[in-house]
């Protein structure tokens, strides 16, 4: 029996709860096998993020190379980069190989601590030479503000912001809603130029949740990979998101989605 291949980019999370650690979790729950390349090391916890150190770009994007030549990998998803560099050699990556899908989760700030996932000096590098190789760019309220210089509140502001980061070269985009003022929890997904709203209630979590976003995008990424079109894959992942976040676990100092 054959198994499609997701191959994630991101943040070595040595709590387990966010990072590449739970994106195989969430490669796996979708039906994929997953493969994972460390482009930044973390020291911290389900308390917070203390530290944020980028690994050298030639040793990962070589790993990267390594798994792409072998293995039946079908999707990519891209998490934390922590540099210019690790951008930059992301975007190459892609560029390499474009006949596989990717995910761009472009996580800068966590949800706790103090330290950073990317460089703010790295943020035009992420529009320039990321997003347009991006089948899909998975992005919170404050993540689509700092692609697209706009205020993103409720779900209309969510839809132009989506659209503006379509307008920078991604095939398509989601706005999660998270962290929206709507009284559903709103992802807005434009596909070219149709905007889809995909709704659910709101979960009275007591606490913030660690590596949702991460969850999120794997799922779609490994969706992607056994098949699935855009809209398909994210309408899977959205329900399957919401569900697990619905039985979140006490891992620590926050909440842990669990597949």
């Amino acid at each position: 029996m054959k198994a499609p291949c997701v191959l994630a980019v991101g943040g070595l999370d040595p709590g387990g709860g966010a990072g590449i650690l739970a994106d195989a979790r969430a490669i796996v729950a979708a039906g994929a096998f997953p493969c994972a390349v460390v482009a930044v090391q973390t020291i911290q916890s389900t308390r917070g993020l203390a530290r944020a150190e980028p690994v050298d770009a030639r040793l990962w994007r070589a790993q990267a190379v390594r798994v792409l030549d072998d293995q039946r990998v079908r999707a990519l998803k891209l998490g934390a980069l922590g540099s210019v560099a690790n951008v930059r050699a992301a975007a190459k990556l892609l560029a390499s190989r474009p006949k596989i899908p990717a995910v761009v989760d472009p996580v800068m700030l966590p949800t706790s601590g103090a330290a950073r996932l990317l460089d703010a000096s790295a943020l035009g590098a992420v529009k320039r030479a990321l997003v347009p190789r991006a089948a899909l760019v998975t992005a919170n309220a404050r993540e689509a503000e700092a692609l697209t210089g706009l205020r993103v509140r409720n779900a209309e502001d969510a839809g132009v912001a989506a659209r503006a980061i379509v307008a920078l070269g991604a095939r398509a985009a989601l706005v999660k809603g998270g962290h929206l003022e709507d009284a559903r929890a709103i992802d807005v997904l434009v596909v070219g130029r149709r905007t889809i709203l995909l709704a659910a209630p709101r979960l009275p979590l007591r606490r913030p949740v660690h590596g949702g976003g991460c969850v999120l995008a794997s799922l779609v990424a490994a969706r992607l990979a056994l098949g699935d079109g855009v809209i398909a894959a994210v309408r899977f992942a959205k329900r399957a998101h919401h569900a697990l976040l619905a039985r979140a676990i006490d891992a620590g100092g926050s909440l842990d989605v669990l597949p």
